[in-house]
């Protein structure tokens, strides 16, 4: 990784590291917004992934395969639609770190949430409790606290949300530990996320697994802001379960197909579950059996028949990554986060305030920002890179996301947005 004394702010040596990327074509891969004459400083990937350029063809494809074969499509379509869900498992499994039976493509993300815990959070009068970090994700609270209130407990009492500890709002390993040394005993679930939505943290997976299982309670995971940004081996955590969208850093579209992982341990146990007739045994599932045979692994969690038109976006963005890999997508986000970091804090320390952690390892792609002169300040900056075509995000009330995905940003997009602050704070 380039050092931060290496880094230099201006715009030539930006485009160099730019021309000396060995993933530099996969820019080419994406429709990239347009602003003007140019392309858009696009720093949004956290929240909706560009369209990869083989999309349009991939979605006509199957259109063509429906008008020319209709219900033959299932075994004879170019890729057929029968076993569709196994079209995207490799990539999948690539991207989490999973076996191929742990990970399946379903539903959305919360949907995928809510039947997990149906499986996982198995209360009881001295263990009912949910952990979760305050300032979660408002569905991460609404799933939780909904989960307690079906099973007969009170939120107020069995939502259990763990404060920030460190400055910026994130939390630290201790906060965990302590929280569940305190409360444990009570905890039936912890369900944490792989990186945090505001502040951009992310979480060691695994330690957090052991000390929730050292406590005797399930731990679970939204990736929703880790899948496809971060390491993840999901497997190797030993995590029960972990879910995760696809249509921020995986590129497939705007209420793109989810994913779920659930550990191969489990494949062995009998677990309560919802069912649908996609979730029994692929061999004998056109039987029409009475009783349920379920398919092993994750696949048991299926409901219903693949959506193909809505996994066909999710095929080709899993190609690419493929065809990157992750340990080098991983290395490039590194260099580009620190980039902007070093430009942040030797050039702009005056504007802008970094939440995220300094430490590499945890944190993605995502550097959160606050304008240090406050709300109104940053919402000013904010319009003005947006009409200037630098493109980020505002979560309320006062944090702006940046977000260089190593899959299409450049060196030259976080200088730009650089010198963007810098004539936003000129004009101020």
């Amino acid at each position: 990784m380039t050092a931060a004394t290496d880094f230099r702010a201006d715009a030539e040596w930006a485009r160099a590291q730019d021309r000396a990327d060995p993933l530099r074509g996969f820019r080419d891969e994406f429709l990239i917004p347009p602003h003007g004459d140019v392309g858009q400083v696009y720093l949004c990937g956290n929240s909706l992934g560009l369209q990869p350029r083989g999309v349009r063809q991939a979605l006509l494809d199957e259109l063509d395969d429906w008008a020319r074969l209709a219900v033959e499509g299932h075994l004879h379509a170019r890729h057929p639609w029968l076993p569709y869900h196994r079209e995207v498992r490799d990539g999948l499994t690539a991207v989490v770190g999973a076996e191929p039976s742990e990970v399946v493509a379903m539903n959305s993300l919360t949907v995928n949430l809510h039947l997990l815990l149906v499986s996982f959070y198995r209360p009881t009068r001295e263990r009912h409790a949910i952990l979760i970090e305050r300032g979660a994700f408002p569905s991460d609270r609404d799933l939780a606290a909904s989960q307690i209130r079906f099973h007969g407990y009170d939120p107020r009492e069995a939502l259990i949300e763990l404060d920030a500890d460190e400055p910026g709002g994130t939390i630290s390993m201790t906060a965990i530990e302590r929280a569940l040394a305190e409360h444990g005993g009570r905890v039936a679930l912890v369900l944490w996320p792989g990186v945090q939505y505001l502040t951009g943290q992310a979480f060691d997976i695994a330690a957090i697994t052991k000390l929730a299982h050292a406590r005797g309670c399930v731990a679970g995971f939204d990736l929703a802001h880790a899948a496809g940004n971060i390491d993840l081996a999901l497997h190797d955590s030993g995590c029960d379960f972990a879910a995760w969208c696809s249509y921020k850093y995986l590129n497939s579209g705007p209420g793109a197909v989810a994913g779920a992982f659930v550990h191969a341990r489990h494949a062995r146990e009998t677990l309560p579950r919802f069912e649908g007739w996609w979730g029994r045994n692929e061999a004998t599932r056109f039987e029409m059996r009475p009783e349920f045979d379920a398919a092993p692994g994750a696949d048991a969690w299926q409901l219903s028949n693949p959506p193909i038109l809505a996994l066909a976006p999710l095929r080709v963005s899993l190609e690419l990554f493929t065809r990157a890999g992750m340990r080098a997508l991983r290395a490039k986000s590194l260099r580009l986060s620190g980039y902007l970091e070093w430009l942040i804090r030797t050039h702009l320390g005056d504007v802008l305030e970094i939440l995220t952690p300094e430490e590499p390892e945890r944190r993605g792609a995502q550097l959160s920002v606050r304008v240090r002169a406050g709300r109104e300040a940053g919402r000013s900056l904010f319009e003005y890179l947006t009409a200037h075509g630098v493109l980020g995000d505002w979560r309320e009330p006062d944090v702006m996301r940046i977000s260089p995905a190593p899959l299409y940003n450049r060196f030259e997009d976080c200088f730009a947005l650089a010198e963007a602050v810098r004539a936003w704070r000129a004009q101020t």
